[in-house]
């Protein structure tokens, strides 16, 4: 029997305190979908283990196929598993966001790249490996010809594009009996008082913002049945789960399909917290209102702009106005609300920066974060500055940020990570004054803004 290892190379930082810690959503679908085609898996998902623990796991596990997810924080970590596992293993198999959309970067490394959803893609190449090898008759794949006398150019084949699946009903759920629980469990209800897993109920995003890939899911929009939704939370909630992240690109993009997802929840008497993330020009006062007695707590907006021409230029199809009033009815229902800004985006200058900052900052919010504009490949925001792109995404060494540039910009990188500290201040000072004392607030303001229109 073909044995597979499913690896998740994610180690977690200790400085690193994002609230969205999750288990490897994705790994656990393919391996679901592998142990229902009767093969042996195997995930080791990296999250709480050092390199060197997971190194020697990952050379005991003796796969005959490894399979290595990778997006853009993780390809360097990726790599250096797949060149320790060479001499180990029969065939190494690369899949996730960045392998789907920039195949070529994994092929001096790997033997076949996954593009796009990768549950039945996994099992057609499990299957080819044990037969004949000859890989050329699965869809969705990048592989290399290992024939005599063939240039290295001509030796990478791309076959033909993979539909996606249709019908979600008919995908396993994910495998979570194959991760450590326990550790994230634990990991959550420290952090912020709560065991939090995900689910993703919807594939795909029918919106092309410019910045963001759509390399697995593509531009799509396929929905689960909320019976079938509510039946993965009821398994979730019996391995200790208390709290649901649903991780859908445009989780209330239906008014309809939402009302009756809340309707199910009740009608099962299901007793759990759990937050999404919402479009803004997507939720009203009566939605927000149904959420929250459904038990909803937050819900997070991709706002990404307080600039309606900077908007405009992302492809957001949205307004501030909107955003504003978004974020207003969740916070009036009752809901926390948590919201995402990419700050010195190409084509900003400093007046378009410090009015997102500004509007983020005023907002009812209780989660805010500041982001870089990182150019992913396949995204148009990658084909508009690639000629400028002068590094790989790495993870800083320094403590400070966690925030880099990769290409040439208007805004230095010193300046860029300037505007993030500023926003995340003038964040936590509104936050914690509120009323009081907002002459400090203001004062902070002022001068932060002298001191970035100042900075190179």
């Amino acid at each position: 029997m073909t044995r597979i290892l499913l690896i998740y190379p994610y180690f977690n930082p200790p400085q690193k305190k994002s609230i969205f810690r999750f288990p490897p959503l994705g790994v656990c679908y393919v391996a679901s979908s592998l142990k229902e085609a009767g093969y042996e898996v195997e995930i080791l998902d990296c999250t709480f283990m050092k390199r060197e623990e997971a190194f020697s796991q990952a050379v005991k596990a003796g796969a005959d196929i490894v399979g290595i997810y990778s997006m853009v924080t993780m390809r360097e970590e990726c790599i250096k598993f797949a060149r320790l596992l060479r001499e180990h293993s029969s065939l190494l198999v690369a899949g996730g966001p960045l392998a789907s959309c920039d195949p070529l970067a994994f092929m001096d490394d790997f033997d076949v790249v996954v593009r796009g959803e990768g549950e039945r893609t996994m099992v057609d190449i499990t299957r080819t490996f044990e037969n004949d090898h000859d890989f050329g008759s699965i869809s969705g794949i990048v592989y290399k010809r290992n024939e005599a006398n063939i240039n290295k150019s001509d030796s990478i084949v791309f076959t033909s594009e993979r539909e996606h699946i249709k019908d979600l009903a008919l995908i396993s759920f994910p495998a979570r009996d194959l991760i450590d629980n326990e550790n994230y469990i634990r990991y959550s209800k420290t952090r912020y008082g709560n065991a939090v897993t995900t689910i993703i109920t919807t594939r795909g995003c029918p919106f092309s913002c410019e910045f963001c890939s759509s390399a697995v899911f593509g531009i799509s929009y396929r929905e689960r049945s909320v019976t079938n939704v509510i039946d993965e939370v009821e398994q979730a909630l019996s391995f200790g789960y208390d709290r649901i992240h649903f991780a859908d690109d445009v989780f209330t993009l239906k008014k309809e399909r939402i009302k009756r997802f809340c309707e199910e929840i009740k009608k099962r008497n299901l007793k759990f917290r759990w937050e999404c993330l919402g479009r803004v020009d997507s939720i009203d006062s009566d939605m927000a209102k149904d959420m929250k007695d459904a038990g909803c707590e937050r819900i997070f907006f991709g706002i990404e702009s307080g600039d309606d021409p900077v908007l405009l230029l992302m492809n957001k199809k949205i307004t501030v106005d909107k955003a504003r009033c978004a974020v207003r009815s969740a916070h009036a229902a009752g809901l926390l609300t948590g919201a995402f800004f990419i700050l010195c985006y190409p084509g900003e200058n400093d007046d378009t920066v410090l009015r997102t900052i500004k509007f983020a900052t005023s907002l009812p919010l209780d989660y805010l974060s500041f982001t870089a504009p990182y150019p992913i490949p396949g995204t148009a925001l990658y084909e508009r500055v690639k000629y400028n792109i002068f590094k790989e995404w790495r993870a800083p060494e320094d403590f400070i940020s966690d925030h880099i540039l990769i290409y040439k910009s208007d805004f230095s990188e010193r300046k860029m990570r300037f505007a993030i500290f500023k926003g995340q201040v003038q964040f936590a000072l509104r936050k914690r004054l509120r009323n009081r004392l907002s002459l400090i607030v203001a004062t902070f303001e002022i001068l932060s803004d002298v001191v970035f229109r100042k900075m190179k």
